[in-house]
């Protein structure tokens, strides 16, 4: 919301009716612009931990341009900018509050075009991130292939996940999964209001990188979601299960004990810093706060044993960076200087009694790799690309709606190039967004060559379910013949059976 003053410089859209009342957003660049559209009641005070409430509903315009509050990050102080998973924010996201349930729409036009609909969730595990991040822009998407762009806040970790149906009764019962109904409300409001907005309602594709993958896997096995999407991208996130009631259980009675709380309304009670506080000290101990399996909203794991039967006329892109762990190793002070008893530590830890088997196929596939980089290519491994690989296996099982694999394998030049092919490097290219992400993609022409290529195969995705776009080889779907992938790089090429001897090794 902002007042006459702010809105001055802006154009304005006309105003769109929604189901919750009147909006209005600003035109930016030939697009419709709608920031911070609420979608959810306050999730505060009574309201916490509870399955999202419709907003009261409004008569007066609401303008609708900034970005609405993240959700309280996880080792942050309520109402500070940005988040600790990584991702600068745009320079006009507010700061982090209990009131998060926002959405943003970029589209080329409010008429009846019915335009593909592109519903982001953005990443940062369950604990962190907004979808008003900087690179999560979706202006350059919606302009070159004619969608509709959607990002998403929801409640995150504590707030989002705290499991308490086994302490305090049925009122509870959705709790661990309270931030994934948020989603699923998302949804609802797309299907019911996007066609105002110029989208077509029945083409809605899902995408998330990391947790927000994870965030998709998930909402594949989600009763409350069928029907509401009907594409999934799941970058570098493959979710194959949820938290069990036991360990959630376990969680949620550690974090009440630390609080010294007997009851529901002693924990509604409790002031927002001290609640994010505490969740960390809890969270650290014993796996954090995740998406529970609680036999009603999420009735199972999202692909264990198998696809789940509920999304199987879903097709899904899937896929990983070449390089994931670097991002994440990059502040260990023995960076780059790790040696081979390092790595034999290292990669045994992540792969158990394979580690020397898979090092050895690690070793052919990277000759040039150093300890360093071999004990990152171990984890991306036995990580997101194993994963990724299962969810692929078990969607082509069910032949029903295709699978296509990818992994980006073009490497940023950023840090002297000592980050190889990092997790989220391809954000800023799937979203074209290569000029808001110099600090990371670096300078010169091949960002954009990436870029070109990899945000065309998403916008073919989400238009017809098949990623085939011109200036790339022809990419069929993944099966377990041939396994094809689409490897992205300044000339991107296809391989069947990427890396078959470390698939081999990690399936064994």
């Amino acid at each position: 919301m902002a007042d006459d003053m702010a809105l001055a410089p802006l154009t304005r859209t006309s105003v769109v009716k929604t189901s919750n009342g009147p909006v209005r957003g600003y035109v930016e660049d030939s697009l419709q612009v709608f920031k911070g559209l609420r979608y959810g009641a306050p999730p505060t005070g009574e309201g916490r931990f509870k399955p999202p409430r419709r907003p009261a509903a409004w008569s007066e315009v609401a303008e609708a341009v900034g970005y609405g509050a993240p959700a309280i990050q996880s080792g942050m102080a309520p109402g500070e900018r940005g988040s600790s998973a990584g991702d600068p924010p745009a320079p006009d996201e507010p700061g982090s509050s209990e009131d998060c349930l926002f959405i943003n729409v970029w589209t080329p036009g409010l008429d009846s075009a019915k335009r593909p609909v592109m519903v982001w969730l953005h990443g940062g595990g369950f604990a962190n991130g907004s979808g008003g991040a900087a690179m999560y822009d979706g202006g350059a998407l919606a302009r070159k292939g004619d969608v509709v762009t959607v990002t998403v806040n929801h409640r995150l970790n504590v707030f989002g996940y705290l499991h308490l149906g086994d302490v305090f009764g049925p009122e509870y019962a959705q709790s661990g999964v309270a931030g994934m109904l948020d989603i699923v409300q998302v949804l609802e409001w797309v299907r019911d209001n996007i066609e105002a907005f110029g989208g077509d309602a029945s083409n809605v594709t899902i995408f998330g990188e990391s947790g927000g993958g994870w965030k998709v896997s998930l909402l594949m096995a989600m009763p409350g979601a069928t029907g509401l999407f009907h594409k999934a991208i799941i970058q570098s996130g493959p979710g194959l299960r949820g938290a069990t009631k036991a360990d959630a259980g376990k969680t949620a009675q550690a974090y009440l004990d630390l609080l010294g709380v007997k009851d529901a309304a002693g924990l509604a009670a409790i002031d927002t810093e001290t609640l994010s506080r505490a969740s960390v000290k809890v969270g650290d101990r014993m796996r954090g706060f995740t998406p529970v399996v609680d036999g009603v909203a999420l009735p199972r794991d999202p692909f264990v044993p198998d696809a789940p039967a509920i999304s199987a006329d879903v097709p899904v892109l899937i896929g990983t960076n070449k390089d994931e762990s670097t991002l994440f190793m990059i502040g260990d002070p023995k960076f780059g200087e790790l040696t081979e008893e390092d790595l034999a530590k290292r990669s045994k830890a992540a792969a158990g009694d394979k580690a020397e088997a898979l090092v050895a196929e690690l070793r052919k596939v990277h000759p040039d790799y150093s300890p360093t980089y071999l004990v990152s290519a171990a984890q991306t491994a036995t990580g997101m690309w194993l994963g990724s690989i299962t969810i692929a296996e078990r969607k082509a099982a069910q032949r029903a709606a295709p699978a296509y694999v990818y992994m980006l394998t073009w490497e940023t030049p950023v840090s002297r190039g000592r980050l190889k092919c990092p997790h989220a490097l391809e954000i800023p290219l799937v979203f074209d967004n290569v000029e808001k992400a110099r600090n990371f993609v670096g300078r010169g022409d091949e960002p954009q060559a990436v870029a070109d290529q990899m945000s065309s195969a998403w916008l073919a995705f989400a238009r017809t379910g098949d990623p085939n776009a011109p200036g790339l080889p022809a990419w069929a779907p993944y099966d377990a013949d041939t396994r094809a992938t689409m490897l992205f790089n300044v000339e991107s090429r296809v391989e069947n059976d990427l890396n078959a001897g470390v698939r081999k090794v990690l399936q064994a």
